[in-house]
């Protein structure tokens, strides 16, 4: 067997290979041997049909098997052992002459090579990296939630404004029929709101639907209708009062902040809002990390300039899914993909150069976390270790959740590689301000 590679230009090479018949003769002549002591033939004693039967029957089949396998094989060991970097995989090319009866064979395959990256995480203009904190309004409005949470309801005769009223909304052509409890400051407008003020059990409230709530999705849930429905839905209903109840909040004590905090971790109204202001911003911390791993991600793929082999990778794309594409088809999907290829490229490079590893135990360690801060949720904060172990192990038997986990735990090491090398400027916003600009 003879192998030879002709590059065509950086990205583009020609592979030959050339297959002798004393490459493939004897394991064929095995092959057929093996065939001929279990063949049955009518006529013929079992290990006794004639070699010249069996070859004419089976002789062609085995042949293509035993070359195409012993062609891959040969293939992949060239690719390997030459340390080529290929994109998708080899192309046949097509021969016309070619001929099974012949003795000798010759393949030709396209390869489409990996280009020579270098990647520069010294950037000309610095990478913002937002720090998201709460701001005064969000801190309060989780307090009033808090208060609201641990409130209690107390029962009145009329509604005022910032009460909450119970009963049903109706309307029989429209077939709505649903009990709620509707909080007035849900209302849009004062027309709507002055319809219930003074309302009582047993009261009939008519109500327009359109601009009943400041957001029509609202209808989804107090009038139970469907989403398709609500837009634009403008029809008379009626709210029959059952119950008029108001809230009241609960007062901002020791007994409160021991329900919400633990006992004695909160002692003031002061450290209550210090603690939410402290937990908004770990919650934060998440979106703030994957926004900076996003954003140097597009600033990698804008600056690191190299070619591909564009022509090779839409033919690859041709007939690399299940269903075969056209070549319009492949192109568009190139254009699509494009990207994502760009960076994992860009990616696996950054790994080399910084000699990082991804370690069995990277793996299981950030299996375990997770299934620990899961637990702690459900009230487990500290599970039983054999119980532990059998989550994790059950995570880790499935393929796919593993590799997912792999690209977030690199994802994770890239990540605090950038955080020293790459030029961040730091800029603290509020969650609204984070969004208007992240997503923008």
């Amino acid at each position: 067997m003879n192998i030879t590679r002709e590059n065509i230009d950086d990205l583009n090479a020609v592979v030959k290979v050339d297959i002798a018949k004393e490459d493939y003769d004897e394991k064929v002549e095995k092959i057929l041997k093996d065939y001929r002591k279990t063949a049955n033939v009518p006529g013929f004693r079992k290990g006794k049909v004639p070699m010249g039967m069996i070859k004419k029957q089976y002789g062609k089949a085995v042949l293509v098997d035993e070359v195409n396998r012993l062609l891959q094989d040969s293939l992949n060991n060239y690719i390997t052992e030459e340390k080529l970097n290929i994109l998708g995989h080899p192309l046949p090319r097509n021969q016309e002459e070619f001929d099974w009866d012949s003795e000798n064979f010759s393949f030709e395959f396209e390869l489409g090579l990996s280009p020579k990256i270098e990647v520069n995480l010294e950037f000309d203009q610095p990478v913002v990296h937002y720090k998201i904190v709460a701001d005064e309004e969000m801190v309060e409005n989780q307090v009033k939630s808090i208060q609201r949470q641990y409130g209690k309801l107390v029962s009145k005769e009329a509604a005022e404004a910032g009460d909450q009223v119970t009963g049903t909304f109706r309307n029989e052509a429209e077939e709505i029929e649903n009990r709620t409890t509707l909080p007035l400051e849900k209302l849009k407008g004062e027309d709507n709101l002055n319809k219930f003020i003074g309302a009582k059990k047993g009261d009939v409230i008519k109500l327009q639907t359109k601009d009943l709530f400041e957001d029509e999705h609202e209808l989804m849930d107090y009038l139970d209708v469907d989403h398709d429905k609500v837009h634009g839905l403008d029809v008379e209903v009626e709210f029959e009062v059952e119950e008029v109840n108001h809230l009241e909040l609960a007062d901002l004590d020791q007994e409160l902040f021991d329900k919400v905090f633990g006992e004695g971790e909160v002692t003031t109204a002061t450290q209550m809002r210090e603690k939410i202001k402290e937990d908004a911003a770990n919650q934060f911390l998440q979106q703030s990390e994957q926004q900076l791993l996003n954003d140097i991600t597009e600033k990698l793929i804008e600056e690191t300039d190299f070619e591909l082999p564009v022509e090779f990778l839409e033919k690859w794309l041709q007939t690399a899914g299940e269903k075969e594409l056209s070549e319009e088809e492949a192109q568009e999907e190139f254009q699509n993909s494009e990207k994502g290829l760009r960076y994992q490229l860009i990616q696996n490079q950054l790994v080399e150069d910084l000699g990082l590893e991804l370690k069995f135990e990277d793996i299981r360690n950030f299996v375990t976390d997770r299934v620990k801060m899961q637990m702690a949720q459900f009230g487990q904060a500290e599970p039983e270790q054999k119980e532990l172990d059998e989550i994790v192990m059950r995570i880790m038997s499935n393929e796919e959740e593993v590799r997912r986990i792999s690209e977030q735990v690199m994802n994770e090491k890239l990540l605090e590689v950038y955080k020293e090398k790459v030029n961040l400027e730091v800029k603290e916003v509020t969650f609204e301000e984070f969004v208007k600009e992240a997503y923008k």
